[in-house]
């Protein structure tokens, strides 16, 4: 029979554990269910027993959790789950990181989670070219938009422009029905997924309307340029090697550009050759221009995704070398 152990944690503020507590207790209930201890808060301690395993684990979510209270920042049940999956790979290190990108309108503070991601918008901040590499869920999208619309917000920029490669279309987007935008939409799905949960709908709908968030598919960028705008490529590992020159020199003055791809996913005809992948080595050590590499431990989706992400890496490492 395991050894039954307990700690204490002292409490120098009511109102942290109160956040800690969450509303009816739900975060730590959820917590004990999902650690298998017990709390019980007596005069000011937060008392945890359980096994010394699970004591140590609960131990470090706590003091993760109230690290990040002091720093301004509240939590939702969807974070104290991420927290616990980070628990159990003693990750709690890579996301104790207090920046916040922005603020949405429910009142949800979009942050990076991890230090690749920490490492992400600090690139995103101190360059004007920037590449993020790495596979789904690992933020690279996401975080780019809400970069855009805090800069956006800060008049930092006057404009956003989304593009994306539509592959899918062969890029011959005057044989599909409709008008550009409608052609576009499906193409544009995850970014248009992103901004309306950092953007009010209504809002949403008038910086459209105002070209102030402009839809620019790739092949309609040619011979343009942005300045004072914030330029978002998704899904570059599907531009060729020409596509990626057109749009890299599309960058005018005060501008930023975020260019997001998975360079396993690359849904190119054999015969080309993706103009992310070449990028790589081309501009390394060039002032402004950052390439940012996310792995496996950035995905922040559901933790099946991490699981997925990692079974596919290491599959594809065995069959090349066998």
């Amino acid at each position: 029979m395991r050894r039954i152990e307990e700690i204490k944690i002292k409490i120098t503020d009511k109102g942290e554990i109160e956040l800690l507590c969450g509303k009816r207790d739900e975060n730590l209930k959820f917590i004990e269910k999902e650690m298998g201890v017990t709390f019980a808060l007596r005069d000011n301690f937060l008392k945890i027993k359980g096994t010394k395993e699970q004591v140590e684990r609960a131990e470090r979510l706590i003091k993760s959790i109230f690290f990040q209270l002091r720093k301004g920042y509240t939590f939702s049940p969807r974070e104290i789950k991420y927290l616990l999956v980070n628990t159990e790979e003693k990750k709690l290190d890579a996301v104790n990181s207090a920046l916040v990108v922005l603020t949405n309108p429910r009142g949800r503070k979009i942050r990076p989670r991890t230090k690749g991601q920490e490492e992400y918008v600090e690139a995103i901040r101190n360059n004007e070219v920037i590449f993020s590499i790495g596979p789904a869920g690992t933020g690279k999208t996401y975080l780019a938009v809400a970069m855009a619309v805090a800069s956006l917000e800060k008049e930092e920029v006057v404009r956003i422009i989304l593009t994306r490669p539509t592959v899918e279309a062969g890029e011959k987007l005057g044989y599909l029905p409709g008008g550009l935008e409608e052609k576009v939409e499906p193409y544009l799905r995850p970014l248009y997924d992103a901004l309306y949960e950092l953007v009010l709908a209504e809002k949403f709908q008038i910086l459209l309307e105002r070209r102030i968030i402009e839809i620019a598919p790739l092949a309609y960028m040619r011979g343009r340029t942005f300045n004072d705008a914030f330029i978002i490529l998704d899904e570059a590992q599907n531009t060729t090697y020409k596509q990626m020159k057109m749009f890299l020199t599309r960058l005018g003055f005060g501008s930023k550009t975020v260019i997001a791809g998975d360079i396993t996913q690359i849904d190119l005809p054999k015969e080309k050759s993706s103009g992310l992948v070449s990028v790589q080595s081309l501009f390394e050590g060039t002032p402004g221009i950052k390439t940012v590499y996310l792995t496996q431990k950035d995905v922040v989706r559901h933790r099946l995704v991490q699981e997925i992400v990692k079974t596919y890496e290491n599959y594809e490492r065995e069959k090349k070398s066998s």
